[in-house]
């Protein structure tokens, strides 16, 4: 079953890698220097990107430990090319491009007409050590969320009814979830209706949202009057489905640690999360069917 697993990752990975490279030397310039070289490493694109994804579906929490005792002892045989820890973590950083593309082009779904937002937060340190904390120096900021303080950044995400990716942007912790060029960068393939909690409330975003064809219902506080209808406030309702996206992306994908050395590793970390989760077979979903009849939709839960 893993092994199945290891093959479907690898072939799609694989497949977008040569189209890549097919791509890249098209626009290439050849070096006038004599002597220049341009050497292939001894492991491809496509398997550091498969191994990366591979190490966020839960059984690790140690890249280190991952790669040393589970992919050089049992995957050897589908990679038989693997080199030294210290010099496949040289070569992470050469796969960032494809691999951001990747993730773009393969790993995020459609926009359905119901859509949830929300934003979670990644710390790098405890708060009793942010003062001594070097990596991400001048980098992170301190943020609150509903579990207080925290120092770091924030990944904002949208997901469709379906659990799957639309969008994602990583912030400073600091940065506002109603931020508008945040909004208005994560929304530009959404249509329909976007579902928020409270913190999203806004009426220039709500302004910003409708005249580009989405409508923000956000949970009305204690003090407002709600105008939802039936169907909007049972779809609020359900929001708890993009929490539950969070939920895996932490404790399954692993995609927060405080033991990053570099700001490259951490990107790719992230990277590595997000494509490990659309691959999951079975995503936190909604099950509701679209009909068209009679140029009416009809939704069924």
């Amino acid at each position: 079953m893993l092994e199945d697993k290891v093959i479907e990752i690898f072939v799609n990975v694989d497949d977008f890698c040569i189209e890549f490279d097919h791509e890249i030397k098209k626009h290439l310039i050849e070096s006038k220097k004599p002597g220049s070289r341009n050497r292939n490493s001894q492991l491809t694109d496509s398997e550091i990107i498969s191994i990366l994804i591979l190490f966020h579906f839960g059984q690790f929490s140690n890249f280190k430990a991952y790669y040393n005792h589970y992919v050089s002892a049992h995957l050897n045989d589908l990679f038989p090319d693997l080199v030294s820890y210290n010099r496949f973590v040289e070569l992470k950083k050469k796969v960032a491009v494809p691999f951001m593309l990747f993730l773009r082009f393969h790993g995020l779904g459609k926009s359905r007409g119901i859509n949830f937002v929300d934003s979670t937060h990644i710390h790098v340190c405890h708060n009793r050590r942010i003062h001594q904390h070097k990596v991400f120096k001048n980098v992170a900021e301190r943020g609150y969320c509903s579990i207080g303080w925290f120092y770091g950044f924030k990944l904002h995400l949208i997901i469709n009814d379906r659990g799957e990716l639309l969008s994602f942007f990583l912030t400073k912790g600091n940065v506002d979830d109603r931020n508008l060029k945040v909004m208005l960068n994560m929304t530009k393939d959404i249509f329909g209706k976007l579902f928020a909690d409270k913190g999203y409330i806004s009426q220039a975003l709500s302004d910003l949202l409708w005249g580009n064809g989405i409508q923000l219902i956000a949970k009305p506080r204690k003090n407002m009057k709600s105008n939802l209808s039936h169907i909007d406030q049972i779809l609020l309702r359900k929001r708890s489905i993009i929490e539950s996206v969070n939920d895996e992306l932490k404790n399954i994908c692993k995609i927060v640690h405080t033991r990053h050395r570099s700001i490259d590793n951490f990107l790719i970390n992230i990277m590595g999360a997000l494509c490990a989760y659309s691959f999951f077979p079975k995503k936190p979903s909604l099950n509701i069917e679209f009909e068209k009849t009679s140029n009416q939709l009809y939704i069924a839960a």
